[in-house]
């Protein structure tokens, strides 16, 4: 398996990490009947502001693989984080790379950087019939369902939320 390395994005990673996002929601059936959610996820200098936007890269060639972007409560990025909780957004892996373990790298990575930062939980919610894979993923992390945490952003969508409690682990 390849090695991967999963560090802070730099300015010049972020025309891969705007190309692999849009090309991962595409290819998931996530931007279809939306109009402006694909500039969103290809403005990766705006979330780099505000929250930061981690990276899987091949350790061999360089390549980026993956992006997520990891926030705090009361930022813009921010959807269901409260008091003590950090978030992930928009984790996504290039088509091309998938089964590689980018994903689950990106995401162990958020849940160690919450650890780091002292919080309590780690929230995320996923879209309603997304990728069994995605889902499999995040219970294997230990996250679990908060039907509380669901919510609608737009008719037709519905996000699932999902929690991680960083103080039961030991």
């Amino acid at each position: 398996m390849t090695a991967l390395l999963v560090r802070r994005a730099e300015p010049a990673d972020f025309p891969a990490v705007a190309r692999l996002t849009v090309a991962a929601y595409e290819a998931d059936g996530q931007l279809k009947d939306e109009s402006g959610y694909a500039p969103v996820l290809a403005d990766v200098a705006t979330r780099a502001q505000t929250g930061e936007v981690l990276v899987a890269v091949d350790d061999t060639t360089g390549q980026v693989l993956g992006a997520v972007t990891f926030v705090l409560p009361g930022t813009p990025y921010a959807e269901l984080a409260g008091p003590g909780e950090a978030e992930f957004r928009m984790l996504a892996v290039d088509p091309a790379a998938q089964g590689r373990g980018a994903g689950a790298a990106l995401a162990a990575a958020c849940v160690t950087r919450a650890t780091e930062l002292g919080c309590t939980a780690v929230v995320i919610c996923v879209r309603a019939g997304m990728a069994a894979n995605a889902h499999r993923l995040y219970e294997r992390l230990g996250f679990v369902r908060l039907p509380e945490k669901d919510w609608s952003p737009l008719p037709g969508i519905d996000l699932l939320g999902l929690r991680l409690d960083l103080t039961a682990a030991g």
